[in-house]
């Protein structure tokens, strides 16, 4: 996406600014009742469960009469952009969108940037998580929307399947738990697995790969897209060390669980959904999104599980876990922009953070919030996380998908070599971040 486009925009915009730069971001932190001033009618159109949403809404409404004139209305997330589109057209825009990161640039064309006359990157800095900048427009004048959630990748793990093989936590590290793949599997002596360890190793089959293999990405430093000259491009060959080439070593780790010649053998094609066969009690670990914990406790309830932290690499130094951001976005034509950044910054204050998070089952955005560690430990995995979540602006999740999965599955079938498939899913996600 090129920076004049973004430049237009903003010029076009400058009345919005006009209309919310009397509202000061880093006040809104101390509103927790009552409201300051009325939202007014606020239509939220997003992604995420429309229960989840509307109960969070109801309950901070019983606290905050602001809110008594919001509502929202869930989406889907592969027509958001389109939906969105016609709406703009047709002058039926809503006031807000709730999205993620994935969908950001399929929506970017669409969204009224946030100036930093608005909100300052001082404000929004010391306000939220670090992942929070990648809502920064391109020429760094603004941004595309204020942080509200986000769903961190964590390890699943069956209490009793490991207790029953005499280990006592989780591991917290991708070399510790390789080294438990011959302690756990379970194999026939043809190398049919009748108990795996861990989903991983093929694509198609196993749940959150796309967040997966980006996880593994973002901890060995590359960050598989970045801004060159205002315009996004792929990069998943950085950081390159002789002949060490770090975006190869994460495709040779991950793809090495379903290449039966290998110790660390524990998954293949053939195998259900991975979250499927977590739940059945068919593998020992499991890797899946902290908001997936109440889903789990519901479709099984006699599946005794504990969530950990993701695994991090033996050596790292920093730690990074691949986290879905949810944030508040004003599209274009929006009929209430000043109530819906009102509405919007209202709820990164610590007490609509806090009742958010409980009824969604994710993480909250604001540094404030994050602050103190909650009682429960599903919870506790969860802020903790939220602190050092990372990601990327990709291309929709089904294009990416698609290129994530076409690597994987040339290089276990022996088709591509992890060089061939690193240089081919470079050149297919440029192509498609170009678009």
């Amino acid at each position: 996406m090129k920076v004049s486009l973004f430049q237009g925009i903003l010029f076009a915009i400058f009345g919005f600014a006009a209309l919310v730069g009397l509202f000061v971001f880093s006040t809104h932190t101390s509103t927790t009742g009552g409201g300051a001033s009325e939202v007014g009618l606020v239509t939220i159109w997003g992604t995420l469960s429309k229960q989840d949403i509307q109960n969070a809404l109801t309950a901070i409404g019983q606290t905050d009469q602001s809110f008594k004139e919001v509502s929202y209305v869930q989406k889907d997330e592969a027509t958001l952009a389109s939906d969105l589109a016609s709406a703009i057209a047709t002058g039926d825009a809503p006031d807000l969108v709730l999205a993620s990161q994935e969908n950001l640039q399929s929506l970017a064309r669409l969204i009224t940037p946030i100036p930093t006359s608005t909100l300052s990157a001082a404000s929004f800095t010391s306000a939220f998580i670090a992942e929070a900048q990648l809502l920064t427009t391109p020429d760094g004048s603004g941004y595309y929307g204020v942080p509200f959630l986000v769903d961190p990748l964590v390890l699943f793990s069956n209490r009793a399947l490991l207790a029953s093989k005499g280990i006592a936590k989780p591991p917290a590290t991708w070399e510790a738990l390789t080294g438990l793949v011959s302690t756990v599997a379970e194999l026939t002596p043809n190398r049919q697995i009748t108990r795996g360890l861990i989903g991983l190793g093929t694509y198609d089959n196993v749940h959150n790969a796309r967040g997966i293999l980006s996880s593994l990405f973002l901890q060995t430093g590359i960050p598989v897209s970045f801004y060159r000259n205002g315009v996004l491009a792929a990069n998943l060959s950085s950081g390159t060390s002789g002949t060490s080439v770090p975006g190869q070593a994460v495709i040779g780790f991950y793809s090495q669980f379903a290449d039966p010649s290998k110790l660390s053998y524990t998954w293949n094609a053939s195998l259900p959904d991975s979250q499927k066969a977590f739940l059945s009690g068919d593998l020992a670990l499991y890797l899946g999104y902290v908001s997936e914990a109440r889903f789990l406790r519901n479709a099984n309830p006699n599946l005794d599980f504990v969530v950990a932290p993701l695994p991090q690499p033996g050596t790292a130094t920093l730690k990074s876990a691949y986290g879905i951001l949810y944030s508040f976005m004003i599209p274009r034509g929006a009929k209430n922009p000043s109530g819906a950044y009102q509405a919007a910054a209202l709820l990164t204050s610590s007490a609509e953070q806090a009742i958010a998070a409980q009824v969604t089952g994710l993480a909250p955005v604001s540094l404030t919030e994050l602050s103190t560690a909650p009682a429960d430990p599903v919870a506790s995995v969860a802020y903790a996380e939220a602190l050092y979540a990372n990601g990327w602006l990709s291309p929709t999740p089904a294009s990416t998908d698609q290129v994530f999965s076409s690597m994987i599955t040339g290089v276990i079938t022996g088709r591509f070599t992890p060089a061939t498939a690193l240089s081919s899913g470079e050149n297919s996600l440029n192509l498609l971040l170009q678009k």
